[in-house]
């Protein structure tokens, strides 16, 4: 529903231009996200992606997801195209500490290694989303008039994003020290609850390849892989993290219209 929400909003947007365009489309498809790659993580041992997927239970193929997407295109020559694209992907997944167990002290909630002792799960949410409102120049080799009709192209855009967490969350800069009579002294953290969201806009890039089947006077489907690339900057409630990585590459199928 949310992201049906944030394609509605960009529509209206959007539909002021549409008397202008000479082609509309509308499109699903799925997006894997640049940082969820065993090379990216390990390259970025430290970033929050990385954090989250080495302490969390959580999936990495499920932030893996569907998109929606609307476009509308202007011609501006027999091979040449200027295209403003919208996209919507959000993914919003529980999880739970896979190295720590909740106990209940005199001075509250502390985390216990999992490999000694068993006590409750400490879990929270992990939610991710990105809107790109995208400008990106086209070009069809072979010219729209073929039975196969190939395009390439590339562009920038503005990036809308959202990453939040919310539950509870072992706070590992606050180390503790609890001496169990037989395995001795024992490194315990406090557990906390948290609720932390950060959202903003940046720019990025994209560039992308694919066809079109003409089906109609004026109809095609088509098919496209467009990747991306952006990164977002904590400010506020993940300061201290490096830049948030929301690009990776999007599979689509669509339907075009064309004036």
């Amino acid at each position: 529903m949310k992201k049906l929400t944030v394609l509605v909003a960009g529509l209206l947007i959007l539909v002021p231009a549409l008397a202008f365009s000479d082609s509309i489309s509308l499109r699903g498809g799925y997006f894997m996200p640049r940082a969820l790659s065993n090379a990216y993580l390990a390259a970025h041992p430290d970033s929050l992606w990385a954090i989250e997927f080495n302490q969390m239970s959580f999936n990495k193929s499920k932030f893996q997801g569907s998109i929606l997407g609307f476009s509308y295109e202007h011609f501006i020559g027999k091979n040449l195209s200027l295209a403003f694209t919208l996209d919507s992907y959000s993914k919003n997944r529980p999880g739970y500490y896979v190295d720590y167990v909740q106990f209940a002290l005199d001075e509250g909630d502390f985390a216990f290694p999992y490999e000694y002792y068993d006590g409750d799960i400490i879990e929270h949410a992990f939610s991710v989303s990105s809107t790109p409102l995208q400008v990106s120049f086209k070009f069809t080799p072979l010219g729209r008039k073929t039975r196969l009709i190939p395009f390439v192209g590339g562009g920038a855009g503005l990036y809308f994003w959202s990453v939040r967490m919310y539950g509870q969350m072992v706070n590992f800069s606050d180390p503790w020290v609890y001496t169990d009579p037989d395995l001795g002294d024992i490194d315990i953290y406090p557990v906390e609850g948290v609720n932390s969201r950060e959202k903003g806009s940046v720019f990025g890039y994209h560039a992308f390849a694919g066809f079109q089947i003409p089906i109609g006077f004026r109809a095609t489907l088509e098919a496209e892989a467009r990747y991306h690339w952006a990164k977002a900057k904590f400010t506020e409630w993940f300061q201290g993290f490096e830049d948030f990585d929301i690009g990776g590459l999007a599979l689509t199928v669509g339907f075009n219209y064309w004036f």
